[in-house]
């Protein structure tokens, strides 16, 4: 939750949202941050600037921060302040966006702390200037339902017992064979399909990887968080320069239209996935 030592004892603490170039006061001037009685403002170190707020230090007290952790409205109103911030002062100039609730004890500490991390945040910043960051999530192409086969019904019907009567002709020899057969087959098939999958993945990623600057593949998403029935097989960020992005809409229609499956892009956004690749 902190760095460089702030506590939850009495007294104020210095939040940092963000490292710039040299952004202008009025920037974030009028934006809440994350507490209602100090103003958002600059506070430069070396030649850099971080974006700062000053807090209570007992609110973000790890007691406190773990309970915030657990209350996911306050969480999310929490990350959205903070993002606020962030995505004010990147359209202004470079930034480099630091991690949620970063915290030092006062303005000393976090300028000692941040001046140490100065060659890290020139990098980042030279890294991403005039880049977003783009989501790309994939999710394969919808198959039909496989129906029940009739085999494993018989089969199903046989574990159950004698429910039909003693004088029923008994299935025909090689019914069992022909079940293991069939089930044999679909997994063949289902095999075959997570070969498709995985090829459209690496399809997708190679041509978005052809217009961005970097590319980092995350996990997927299971099927609670994927939506219903949909099988999510690529889930990747992409750092694009901004005189691309007029690429990647064009670029997700060709590829939804070469491999079927459904393709989904969002940005542009805050490089937050690549600002600590340096």
């Amino acid at each position: 939750m902190t760095e460089s030592g702030a506590d939850s004892s009495d007294g104020n603490a210095i939040y940092v949202f963000a490292v710039c170039r040299a952004p202008e006061q009025a920037v974030v001037a009028d934006l809440p941050g994350v507490a209602a009685d100090a103003p958002v403002r600059t506070m430069p170190f070396g030649e850099l600037t971080a974006i700062v707020q000053t807090v209570r230090a007992a609110d973000f007290s790890d007691e406190v921060w773990q309970a915030r952790l657990s209350d996911t409205r306050e969480l999310e109103r929490y990350a959205r302040a903070h993002h606020h911030v962030v995505e004010a002062a990147a359209a202004a100039c470079p930034t480099v966006p630091l991690p949620l609730a970063t915290l030092y004890h006062d303005e000393e500490r976090a300028r000692l702390a941040l001046t140490g991390e100065t060659r890290r945040f020139l990098a980042a910043l030279a890294r991403t200037a005039n880049h977003s960051e783009w989501g790309v999530k994939v999710y394969a192409p919808e198959r039909p339902a496989q129906e029940v086969s009739r085999p494993a019904q018989d089969m199903r019907s046989a574990r159950r017992g004698p429910a039909v009567p003693a004088d029923r002709p008994r299935p025909a020899p090689g019914a069992g064979l022909a079940y293991l057969d069939r089930k044999r087959g679909m997994q063949a098939r289902r095999e075959q399909r997570q070969e498709e999958d995985l090829r459209v993945a690496e399809a997708v990623d190679a041509e978005f990887q052809k217009v961005a600057a970097a590319a980092r593949r995350l996990r997927p998403h299971g099927p609670e968080l994927a939506g219903g029935h949909r099988v999510q097989v690529l889930n990747a960020t992409y750092l694009v320069a901004e005189r691309r992005a007029d690429e990647l809409e064009k670029l997700t229609g060709v590829l939804q239209d070469s491999t079927g499956a459904l393709i989904e892009l969002s940005g542009p956004w805050v490089p937050y996935s690549f600002v600590g690749e340096v």
